[in-house]
Formats: C-alpha cells, sequence, structure tokens
C-alpha cells in the first residue's frame, strides 16, 4: 500500500519542513496493521517526492482480532496492496501535524498553496473513472487514473477494479491531506473500524469546511460512514444545519419552526437573559458555554466585565467560525478579546479544557443528544469539569400543546432526540446532582400556564460545597 506525494514549489526540500520528516532518514512507525514506513524516493531543489508505506499483516490483524471477515477472506484479500482505511490511519499518526496545518519552521508556507502532486497505487474503485472524477474534480484537482486487468495473460476476463490514480493541483498540504484522508476510506467496502458517532465527528471535523458545497457529499458521507443510514443521516444533518448558519451571515432567512413558534412569545430572549442573571447570581468569574453555536449566549457573556475567563465551544467548525465573525472578536479591545476562547470540541469526549471554570451553560443542547450521548456527556460535564454551577435548559414537552400549529406529537425541531415533561426533567436533573454532588433548583422560563407550566425549563446546578 503505497502513497506518494511529490511537489515543485522551490526549494522543494521544504516539503521535509511541512510533514516534519527529513528527506535523508528513512523512518519506520509501529502500528496495529503491521508498519508504516516514510522515505523520501527524491529530495532536490527542483522536485521532491515522499512515500508513505504500509506493511499490513493480515495474519497479525486476524489474530488481534482486528479483522472480521468470512473465514477464507481473513487469509486471503486484498488488504495488504490496495489504499484502504489503513491509510487514513496511517496519514493521520504519521503527518499530524502537517494535516492540521502546523508547521512552526516554516508557519507562512503552511498556509500557501503550493503545486503538489499525490499518487495512490493502488485504489479499489466501485463506480469507475467517473465516480474518481465526480469526487476529486469539484476540489480543484486535476486526475489520471489508470485502471488494470483482472489478468493480463487472460484479457478476456475484462478489467478489475483497482487503479493507480494520481491528482494534482495548486493546495495547501493540509488541504491535500484532508482530501485523503476523507476519501480513502470513501473506496474502502472493508473499513477495519466500527462505526459509531465518534466517525460522525471526524468527518466533520475534518470535511465540514468542503463537504457542504460538494456535489457528492451524500455518497461521501453514505460510503465513508459505511451505509449506516443512522450515522450519514445525522451527518447530513448537521451539514445542512452549518450550511443553514453560514447563509444567515447574508441573506434573511425564514425563521425556522422553532423559532417561529417562540417568537411571539421573545422566548430565546427571555431564555438568555435568564441564564445570564443565574450566571451573574452564581458569582461565577469564569464561565463555559457548552454547543455554543453561533454565540448567542456568548455575546451577552462578554458585555458583562464579572466574567473574565469565557470558553465556547461546539462541535461544529462552521458554526465557531461563524461566531468568530458574529462576535468581531479580531475587532475587540486587546482587553475584551483576551477574556474569550473559541474551541472545537464534542461534549461526550473527557476534555481537560474543560476544567477550572466556576460555571458551565447548556442552552437547548441536552435534547439534541440521543440517550448513549447525554450518558457520555452527564459524565463529562458533571464528574469531570465540575464546575461549580451548570446551568441547562430544555423544551418542556407539556407546552407544546399551547401552540397550535404544531401538530400533535411532534417535537419543536426535528433534530430534537426527545421533549421531557417537567417530572421528566426534574427526575434526570435530581438524579444528576444526588450522584455528581450538586444541588439543583427549577425556573420556569417563559409565559406560566396553570396546567402546562412555561415553555422552557432551566436546572440550576450547584455544588454542594458551593452552597
Amino acid at each position: 500500500m503505497l502513497l506518494t506525494i511529490s511537489t515543485t514549489h522551490a526549494p522543494a526540500t521544504d516539503l521535509g519542513f511541512l510533514l516534519h520528516k527529513h528527506p535523508d532518514r528513512c523512518q519506520t512507525f509501529s502500528a496495529s496493521y503491521g508498519s508504516t514506513h516514510v522515505f523520501y524516493p527524491e529530495a532536490t531543489d527542483e522536485r521532491t517526492t515522499v512515500a508513505l508505506l504500509l506493511e499490513v499483516d493480515p495474519v497479525g490483524l486476524v489474530r488481534n482480532r482486528r479483522y472480521e471477515a468470512a473465514h477464507l477472506a481473513q487469509y486471503v484479500n486484498d488488504r495488504p496492496y490496495v489504499a484502504s482505511s489503513f491509510l487514513s490511519v496511517a496519514i493521520a499518526q504519521v503527518f499530524r501535524s502537517a494535516l492540521n496545518g502546523r508547521c512552526e519552521a516554516r508557519e507562512e508556507l503552511a498556509r500557501t498553496p503550493i503545486p503538489l502532486s499525490a499518487r495512490l497505487d493502488v485504489l479499489p474503485v466501485r463506480g469507475g473513472e467517473d465516480f474518481l472524477r465526480k469526487l476529486f474534480e469539484p476540489l480543484g484537482y486535476s486526475l489520471d487514473a489508470q485502471r488494470y486487468p483482472l489478468d493480463e495473460q487472460f484479457p478476456e476476463w475484462g478489467d478489475s477494479p483497482y487503479y493507480s490514480v494520481t491528482i494534482s493541483g495548486t493546495k495547501r498540504l493540509s488541504e491535500l491531506l484532508t482530501h485523503l484522508y476523507v476519501l480513502i476510506p470513501v473506496f474502502d467496502n472493508q473499513k477495519h473500524y466500527h462505526f459509531g458517532d465518534d466517525e460522525i465527528e471526524k468527518l466533520l471535523d475534518k470535511a465540514s469546511v468542503w463537504l457542504a458545497d460538494h456535489p457528492e457529499k451524500d455518497q461521501i458521507a453514505r460510503r465513508y460512514l459505511g451505509h449506516k443510514p443512522n450515522l450519514y443521516r445525522e451527518a447530513l444533518a448537521r451539514l445542512i444545519d452549518d450550511e443553514v448558519l453560514e447563509e444567515e451571515l447574508t441573506e434573511e432567512k425564514p425563521l425556522s419552526p422553532e423559532v417561529q413558534l417562540e417568537e411571539k412569545v421573545s422566548l430565546n430572549e427571555q431564555r438568555l437573559g435568564s441564564v445570564l442573571a443565574a450566571l451573574r447570581a452564581s458569582g461565577a468569574q469564569s464561565v463555559i458555554d457548552l454547543g455554543c453555536g453561533e454565540g448567542k449566549l456568548l455575546r451577552e457573556v462578554i458585555a458583562d466585565r464579572q466574567f473574565q475567563r469565557i470558553l465556547g465551544m461546539d462541535v461544529s467548525v462552521r458554526a465557531l467560525e461563524i461566531a468568530q465573525r458574529r462576535l468581531k472578536l479580531d475587532r475587540l479591545p486587546e482587553s475584551v478579546a483576551e477574556r474569550v476562547q473559541l474551541i472545537h470540541g464534542s461534549l461526550i469526549y473527557r476534555d481537560k479544557r474543560l476544567s477550572g471554570f466556576d460555571a458551565a451553560a447548556l442552552v437547548e443542547v441536552i435534547e439534541h443528544l440521543d440517550p448513549p450521548r447525554l450518558s457520555a456527556c452527564e459524565r463529562v460535564i458533571f464528574e469531570f469539569a465540575h464546575p461549580k454551577t451548570v446551568i441547562v435548559t430544555t423544551p418542556n414537552q407539556e407546552y407544546n400543546t399551547m401552540w397550535e400549529t404544531l401538530p400533535a406529537g411532534q417535537f419543536r425541531h426535528a433534530d430534537h432526540r426527545f421533549e421531557w415533561t417537567r417530572q421528566e426533567f426534574q427526575d434526570w436533573s435530581n438524579r444528576i446532582a444526588e450522584r455528581h454532588g450538586y444541588t439543583v433548583e427549577f425556573v420556569g422560563i417563559g409565559p406560566n400556564d396553570p396546567v402546562v407550566g412555561s415553555p422552557t425549563q432551566m436546572s440550576i446546578f450547584q455544588t454542594r460545597d458551593a452552597r
């Protein structure tokens, strides 16, 4: 399994700096699938080529139970020879800094498009050369593909699905590596890993900037996520949400059904005001907005000098980019801007960056998480980050009957995984408080109906030692 990357940028040997791999050295890295070798077949100022060679041990994979297939196929397969999901793993492990666009020695060059070409020997392509072109050409690459026969001695058997593929373009190296990292698994129907929510996060982390505009985004998401309907539908839904956020910057868009429902009572403003008041009352000086989206709560928090350290986190890179623009962080006085940080991250993974804050807010977030992810989120926030104050808001399902335009039994937003009654929310909150050493009180937000309560419900958690 071989990938080569070449450049004619002058001096071409700068490729070694970008990759953090010296052209005069041959390096070997151990991996779960075998070994990865990095070396330079050519390294001159005019042209430099780096090779990434994978030695896959199919017997070792079987013995370690890392590769499942029919008994014969475990030992007789194309895994050692074709570009597969193993190659994406190697790119992420061996070229990690370059993949993320980091290079202290040549920082400006890492941000500069340069002439690059990448050759994959050999790529299995179900869909033919036409499918290859549909994937790579919209990204600005020229493509050359050489197809191999099943057996040169028996031409009547026809062509195989295997190609040697070369793509060329003027790109940042991080762009090229990101495109390869995402698209190589699209051609692999026998991926070595389990499909789960973390694969959605990997896809959106690496591809959200360009995948939303790709004409084959449906096929890319389906194939990357193993044709698992629940996974690729969620990925596509989140891509569409990101597109909507971007469009809101430049043109007026119709209000979403959820916003239309809540508009008459200005519920969003009341919700943000209630959360901000609770944060002020807690005495917190450092705050995390978890699932900050485009930064509506952050804008209110930044304006209050009580809060000296402010962190916004979201799983969507596109939403963070929009928040950066809307908050105008690059135009704020330095004394204000240095109080604020936006980070990319997921609520379902433990993150050291979330530790040490006085308060955390989850505004209309938990209802977007299915039960397994919600359980993980609970531990990340209440057990590991463990701020003194946690504020959570979520829709009150009982209030839905008050909106005539909302059909019975439907949620306020298509992406909601649940909407809780007041009792369900209180039961969940009390269980969390008991388990992790908090007290909790409940507040209704919006007009209160004597029968169904308020449209939004809020819980305010405080550590017992803080009261």
